[in-house]
């Protein structure tokens, strides 16, 4: 590591080897950062990492994996010696009601969705304290809070990382680390190659949403860039979201009952397909 290397600021993004933890891993090497290219899959990690260059480092964990994490703190130290931005990205999908969704599905998007946030929260939290400084940003969804049927695994996984995000902010307050969540609605990326749902059908819709969504991966790491230059806790990167958001909160009935009225609409339009 020359001088220059240890002055410049490190990332640790994980679930970069593809999609929008990829954007992110770019955009922080982008602009300066040493990063860390974190996925379970060696190869796409390894090519991520050697397509962006020297900045890039890469190591293969899964993130339900104890070991794993310990594994991880010790390449951090010995590759970076602290750590500024950490980005608990990695993640699956879920579609299905609560009736539809076998007990086997909760339990593994859960264990990943937000188990693995939780650990890597719980992994990297004493040594920013330590430092007295670092950035969290812990992925969430829009589903985390929009409270919209047919994604209720996913959903409520999604709603206990913000609540997660929450309560570590309050208790990093002290410390000089700042928390973010982030809650996108639908951005392209290979997040249904994994999904799990009762019917094709369900994948076929969110592969669609993606498509139209006008919002792309490079967007939101843009967004988690800028908040950690001007850090703010709530990061939401679809229009349609702020405003949801803020309904919901104040005016909860009336969301609901407008979120209902879209739901409807689009189980018409879907079926006039």
């Amino acid at each position: 590591m020359t001088d220059t290397d240890a002055l410049s600021p490190c990332a640790l993004i994980t679930g970069s080897g593809a999609g929008l933890g990829e954007a992110m891993a770019r955009k922080f090497a982008a602009e300066g950062y040493r990063v860390m290219i974190s996925d379970r899959d060696e190869d796409r990690a390894r090519a991520v990492a050697a397509s962006i260059g020297e900045s890039a480092h890469w190591f293969a964990m899964d993130i339900t994996d104890d070991a794993g994490w310990a594994a991880l703190i010790d390449e951090v130290k010995n590759v970076f010696g602290r750590l500024d931005v950490l980005v608990n990205n990695a993640g699956v999908a879920a579609a299905g009601t609560l009736e539809e969704t076998s007990m086997a599905d909760w339990r593994w998007v859960i264990d990943i969705d937000l188990i693995g946030v939780a650990a890597g929260c719980k992994a990297f939290a004493p040594m920013m304290r330590s430092q007295g400084s670092g950035h969290i940003i812990n992925v969430a969804s829009a589903a985390g809070f929009a409270a919209a049927p047919g994604i209720n695994a996913y959903g409520t996984a999604k709603a206990a990382v913000i609540a997660l995000s929450e309560m570590l902010r309050a208790e990093m307050d002290d410390c000089g680390v700042e928390v973010s969540v982030l809650c996108p609605a639908f951005v392209k990326t290979r997040l249904t190659e994994s999904m799990r749902a009762p019917n094709d059908g369900y994948q076929k819709r969110v592969e669609r949403w993606m498509q139209n969504s006008g919002v792309s991966a490079e967007n939101v790491a843009s967004v988690v860039f800028e908040s950690v230059q001007s850090p703010r806790f709530m990061l939401l990167t679809h229009k349609d979201t702020r405003w949801a958001w803020r309904m919901k909160r104040l005016f909860p009935e009336r969301y609901y009952r407008f979120m209902m009225r879209q739901v409807r609409k689009a189980m018409a339009k879907s079926r006039a397909r």
